[in-house]
């Protein structure tokens, strides 16, 4: 590790606080309903849109109506991806004339970016035409970041509100979040991409001549409306197969802090509008002291294996002080790679700088777990802020257990049906990781999609359905995934991430929205100070580590052990 590398890591994320701070202002205004700078422009928009779709924007939902305009939307957006991707061969913009997608193939791309996973079993610039890419797959990346975002304005509105019915509009929050919010950023900060270098043109090939006199084709297209987008809304699913790797998707390391910063901009400043809708910043320094202290932490824990490398390297009469190069671009380096990694994973974003399957055993395993632990560092866009407010819900009642007094956050009691429906969302991820895995590991069908074995092929297994079940999106590297095995069960682990999370979060606003809102007494636990935020912390570790240990020990950690001892698989 260095001292460059170190600045390079803690500009990045200053310059995402700096920004968040007045962004999260910004939204708190937005979904409130207040004048904004950009609603001379925008609300006659969005008026006209809710006119058109029959939406009365003053008429509110409870969580039960909330939670099904949500799933009936959903269903809605699979079905219309589902038949662009199957009829390919027949829509327009495909001048390559690249056919449509099988039938488990389509399943699971359309589930993948649905649910703002954006896992693809396929080489984006070999399959998918400009049309697809666009009406297809960019919506979707909208429309799925803006959903998080209205389930999390849900939750944070039940905390707010006291003795209420009502969780908000879900067609109001969706369309508000892409009008106001994504589509501004996506235009500023994709036209910032194209200046970079970035491709934005409808022109699908250009043939250029080498150095060596040979002529090569390079695949060309509307990459900066999707890569703008697919960051912002950590979904993450490059126009490339090689994703945020590859020259034209990120040309240079400056295009590379701008990647890193779009990913956690919006996730980050949602939760600084948490704490303005709420009326209580503290909490909003609390919940991001938890997010940056683990994100630090899994950075520097990442960046350290990688920059020791191997001591195979030694064996081989190579000198390891480099560090471990496999699997990264030599113009972004160990420190930015490392950074890029953790912050994919601890959000919900899935687009990698480099191959995680390709980094030291410890290196590797520090993305994943960070999947693991519910993509809660700083999380998706929205599905963070929601997720670590179910965590922090059973954080305060274990220890109101713990002093025996009624557990409270931020004024309501959390009580028995609050926390079953926490638990319930919370083993979601273990039940579809595990379960998943441990069929596929006997399973012939599945294992012929491995290309590694002993504990990397295990790894590879545990990577793909954490990364589908965290609706993440990143993959391992190493297993070939487009088969019907993997691209039906890889599909319905994305589908119960999502929204078998999501329903019992919404039954979880829906109930505390009921609830009076208590005022601070001398027997309420604080929740905007250093112990709570140890607690917090802990409760998350605490819950990653029972759950997944077990098989992380027969993973990546077997592994660093066996290479250690100077064998690799």
């Amino acid at each position: 590790m260095t001292v460059i590398g170190w600045l390079q890591i803690l500009f990045i994320l200053a310059a995402v606080v700096a920004f968040a701070i007045p962004l999260g202002t910004y939204m708190s205004k937005v979904f409130a309903g207040d004048r904004t700078p950009l609603s001379p422009i925008l609300r006659p928009v969005e008026h006209g849109l809710y006119r058109l779709a029959g939406i009365d924007p003053a008429r509110e939902q409870g969580w039960l109506a909330y939670c099904l305009a949500m799933l009936a939307f959903n269903a809605g957006g699979f079905a219309l991806l589902y038949a662009i991707l199957r009829a390919q061969a027949f829509l327009p913009l495909n001048p390559l004339g690249f056919p449509g997608m099988s039938a488990d193939l389509a399943f699971n791309t359309a589930v993948s970016f649905v649910t703002n996973t954006n896992w693809q079993s396929y080489g984006g610039e070999t399959t998918l035409s400009p049309f697809s890419q666009m009406a297809g797959l960019t919506v979707q990346n909208f429309l799925s970041a803006a959903m998080g975002i209205a389930v999390a304005l849900a939750l944070v509105r039940a905390f707010a509100r006291s003795g209420a019915a009502m969780v908000g509009n879900f067609f109001v929050d969706t369309t508000r979040a892409v009008l106001y919010v994504l589509l501004p950023l996506a235009i500023v900060t994709g036209l910032a991409q194209v200046a970079m270098g970035t491709p934005q043109t409808f022109e699908t090939t250009a043939t250029v001549r080498t150095l060596e006199g040979a002529d090569q084709t390079l695949a060309l297209g509307p990459v900066a409306s999707q890569l703008a987008i697919k960051q912002l809304g950590t979904n993450g699913g490059g126009y490339y197969n090689a994703n945020s790797a590859h020259p034209y998707e990120n040309p240079s390391p400056l295009s590379n802090a701008l990647t890193i910063w779009q990913m956690l901009v919006v996730s980050v400043a949602l939760v600084f509008a948490f704490g303005r809708l709420i009326s209580d910043r503290r909490q909003a320094v609390a919940i991001l002291s938890v997010m940056g202290l683990l994100l630090v932490t899994a950075t520097a824990v990442c960046y350290w294996a990688e920059a020791k490398g191997t001591p195979v390297l030694s064996v081989a009469g190579l000198d390891p002080s480099g560090g471990n190069m496999e699997g990264k671009e030599v113009r972004f380096g160990i420190a930015a790679s490392s950074l890029f990694a953790a912050v994919t994973t601890g959000l919900s974003d899935g687009a990698v700088n480099a191959m995680h399957g390709s980094f030291t055993p410890i290196g590797g395993m520090v993305p994943m777990v960070l999947i693991m632990l519910g993509e809660v560092l700083p999380g998706g866009v929205g599905s963070g802020l929601y997720g670590i407010l179910v965590i922090a819900v059973i954080s305060v009642f274990i220890a109101g257990l713990m002093v025996g007094r009624t557990p409270e956050y931020l004024g309501k009691k959390i009580e028995a049906k609050e926390m079953k429906m926490a638990m319930l969302a919370i083993l979601i991820l273990p039940v579809a990781i595990l379960g998943f895995s441990a069929v596929a590991a006997v399973l012939p069908a599945a294992l012929a999609g491995l290309g590694n074995a002993g504990p990397h092929g295990l790894s590879e297994i545990y990577y793909a359905y954490t990364s589908a079940a965290g609706n993440n999106g990143s993959a391992f590297g190493g297993l070939s995934a487009n088969s019907p095995w993997w691209n039906t069960t890889l599909g319905l682990t994305m589908l119960l991430g999502r929204f078998a999370y999501i329903v019992p979060v919404l039954a979880i606003a829906g109930s505390l929205a009921a609830k009076p809102k208590l005022a601070p007494s001398s027997g309420t636990f604080p929740t905007h100070g250093p112990l709570f935020v140890g607690l917090l912390a802990g409760i998350i570790l605490i819950l990653g580590g029972l759950q997944f240990f077990p098989a992380l020990a027969l993973g990546p950690i077997a592994e660093q052990v066996q290479m250690l001892a100077g064998k690799t698989f």
